[in-house]
This record gives C-alpha cells, sequence and structure tokens, in this order.
C-alpha cells in the first residue's frame, strides 16, 4: 500500500501497444492507485501486478505483491520464473479469446472437412472435379483440451454436426462431445481431425509426436495449443508417411517462426503468427477490474492458476 494505506497496482506491460490496456484499466482507479512501469516507486508498496512479457526476475522485485494478473491464457513461461513470488497466479479469463479459438479452429476444421486442400491441388493443375465430402456426423474430429478455451472449440465444432471426441487429463461432461481421459490413441483412434487445445505442461511436452501420429491415418492436425506440444522433427515424416494429410500451425516452439524453418515452404502445412485468438483490451480489462474489485474486497479471486498442475 502506499503513505494514504491505498492499494497499488503496478502495470507492468512490455510491448508497446499498452495505452489500450491502461484505458481498460481506468475504471480500476476507484480502488487502487495505478503506477506504470518504470514508474513503480517503492517495490514493496505493490500489492497487485498487471503483467505481460516482461523479463526473467522481474516479478521477484516486488516482495508484498498479492496477487500477479497475466495477460494472456496460457502461463507455461511465466511458471518457469524461478524468482516467481508465491503470490496467486491469475490467467487471463475473457470470453473473446474463447471465441476468437472457436472461430479460428472451425474455420480450419470445416477447410479440411470441405475438401479445400484437395480443391487447391486441383486448382494448380486447372482441374474441374467436384467432390463429395461426407456429412459432419460421419467425420470424427478429436479436441485435445477441454478447459476453458478447449471446452468452447469442442462445443463449436459439436454445434456443427461433427462427431467430437474431447480428451483431457481430468475427465469433463460436454453436451454433444464423447469425453475420455484414458489412452490417448483410444480417443484418436478413427479421427480424420486432430485439434491440440492443451495447457503446456511437463505432461503434455512433445504429445504430439510419432508415436501420437502412428494411431492416425490421413488424418489433418490443428496445434493452437503451444509449439512446445509437437515434436517438430516428427511432423514432416509423419506428413510422408501418410499418417497424416495435413496440419495448420499456430504455435512454435520458436517465436516468430524463423525464416529458414522447412515449415514456411511445405505446401502441406498452414503456418499462422500465433494469432488463433487475440486479446481483446476492453473486454479482458473488465475481467481484471472485476478481480481487483474482489482482491480488495478480500474475496476469491477467479482464474487462480494450479502451479502444481500448471494451469
Amino acid at each position: 500500500m502506499n503513505a494514504q494505506g491505498r492499494p497499488v497496482l503496478l502495470f507492468a506491460y512490455f510491448r508497446p501497444d499498452a495505452e489500450a490496456w491502461l484505458e481498460a484499466l481506468q475504471p480500476a482507479a476507484e480502488l487502487v492507485e495505478i503506477r506504470r512501469w518504470p514508474e513503480a516507486g517503492d517495490p514493496g508498496e505493490v500489492d497487485y501486478i498487471v503483467a505481460w512479457q516482461h523479463p526473467p526476475g522481474f516479478l521477484g522485485r516486488f516482495p508484498a505483491v498479492k496477487a500477479i494478473f497475466w495477460i494472456g491464457a496460457g502461463v507455461d513461461r511465466l511458471l518457469l520464473d524461478p524468482e516467481l513470488p508465491e503470490a496467486p497466479v491469475v490467467r487471463m479469463l475473457d470470453e473473446s479469446l474463447s471465441v476468437g479459438m472457436a472461430e479460428y479452429v472451425a474455420e480450419r476444421v470445416l477447410h479440411y472437412h470441405r475438401l479445400m486442400p484437395i480443391y487447391g491441388d486441383q486448382q494448380q493443375r486447372r482441374e474441374w472435379r467436384p467432390l463429395q465430402p461426407p456429412l459432419a456426423r460421419d467425420r470424427k474430429v478429436a479436441v485435445l483440451g477441454l478447459g476453458e478455451i478447449g471446452g468452447a472449440c469442442a462445443a463449436a465444432l459439436a454445434s456443427l454436426g461433427f462427431d467430437v471426441r474431447g480428451w483431457s487429463r481430468s475427465l469433463r461432461s460436454l453436451p454433444g462431445v464423447q469425453t475420455a481421459n484414458g489412452p490417448l490413441a483410444e480417443t484418436l483412434a478413427g479421427c480424420e481431425i486432430v485439434v491440440c487445445v492443451l495447457p503446456l505442461t511437463p505432461q503434455t511436452r512433445g504429445i504430439l509426436n510419432a508415436e501420437t501420429f502412428a494411431a492416425l491415418t490421413g488424418a489433418y492436425l490443428i496445434n493452437v495449443g503451444r509449439g512446445g506440444h509437437l515434436v517438430e522433427a516428427d511432423l514432416i515424416p509423419a506428413l510422408d508417411a501418410g499418417r497424416l494429410a495435413g496440419a495448420t500451425l499456430d504455435v512454435f516452439e520458436t517465436e516468430p517462426l524463423p525464416a529458414e524453418h522447412p515449415f514456411w515452404g511445405d505446401p502441406r502445412i498452414v503456418v499462422t503468427p500465433h494469432a488463433a485468438a487475440v486479446t481483446h483490451p476492453s473486454s479482458a480489462g473488465a475481467g481484471i477490474v472485476a478481480n481487483l474489485r474482489r482482491a480488495v474486497a478480500g474475496e476469491p479471486l477467479v482464474g487462480v492458476v494450479d502451479r502444481t498442475r500448471g494451469y
């Protein structure tokens, strides 16, 4: 707290597009004093931090912090910081993220379902040959990860009539989705499109690998989770072997994806720049302010990360 006994919120946003976030956080000014890094003042006075893409060890400078609000749904990189304070970490919960991701995933699934890659090849050959895709109910789609965002993706695909199989660490129940938490190969069996929306944890790192692909035949892969889910060296061999027919990748182990990376030049792979779901300050900021009201009132926060699980 500051000298007047008022809680202090530090806005530590290490990207150039900070102004929209500051504007969205202004309603919190009635609750707390808002300070913008690097004008943090006495580190011991900082009670709450809204952070994004800060350097390693940065958060360890603030010994009295009571909660850290992270502008992002995935917290895997944040939790790797050895100087991360013991204060609760609150991940981003924003409807715009779930809606945006569901839109992206639905578009990609429909692209493959309606045989657009084949029509693209036909166009290159100037070949006119109408094709008949199966009914959506006859197309099996696996969604790996059924949290806030993954569940929204699975629900969107189910609403389009697809035969959706959901897989997660903890067994979930979703209308219209056949869910499981057993062996992954059992969920993947017979699936023609696989969507990864998992959180990145030690248990899920590298889960998209040669062994996983061996359970598939001619399937399409859509990875919107984290780059660390995919063993990149196993992807092109799986495509060459016919285990996969194509892939859409929005996330990568190294970002931006290096210009010399082979994924850029492979026509079977669609690359997008970690843009499947974009956080909108206007809606996400309101969520942070609502959580700040809970914090100041001594009420439980929404979206607190379970550090043992990694999400």
